[in-house]
């Protein structure tokens, strides 16, 4: 098992006149290799915790994705994507975030040298899996 995690500031949008500075922490585990895990306020009193597909965090740095809870897209213009943004939740109970990307570029491109995209599955004994379902 590996793991790698990434802690940065990032700037949660309260409206679009109030940001606000935030801790945050990205965490990959090669036990849960489709995954990864983000946690806002990770020191705080009540951390909040959001597990997602790692493939939609590598689309999200560059195209819009997602849909209901979790919903990622890129800001500026083609060649100068400095941050992308996180949505989670939904209606009253959503919260937006801006994360710089070129961190999460780097730490994403680390995740993808362990376990690379289309072999997150490899390592699966599916006949045993079977066998337990039946």
């Amino acid at each position: 098992m590996m793991t790698c995690h990434l802690s940065l500031e990032i700037t949660q949008w309260l409206t679009s006149q109030f940001p606000l500075p935030l801790a945050c922490e990205l965490s990959y585990d090669t036990e849960d290799p489709l995954a990864v895990t983000l946690v806002f306020d990770p020191d705080g009193e009540r951390p909040v915790r959001w597990v997602f597909c790692r493939q939609l965090l590598a689309d999200g740095l560059v195209t819009r994705v997602g849909r209901g809870d979790v919903v990622l897209w890129p800001m500026g213009s083609e060649g100068e994507r400095s941050s992308f943004c996180v949505r989670v939740g939904v209606g009253h109970r959503a919260a937006l975030f801006e994360i710089p990307t070129e961190p999460v570029g780097r730490w994403l491109a680390g995740t993808l040298a362990w376990v690379p995209q289309g072999t997150e599955l490899d390592g699966i004994d599916w006949d045993e899996l079977v066998q337990l379902a039946e």
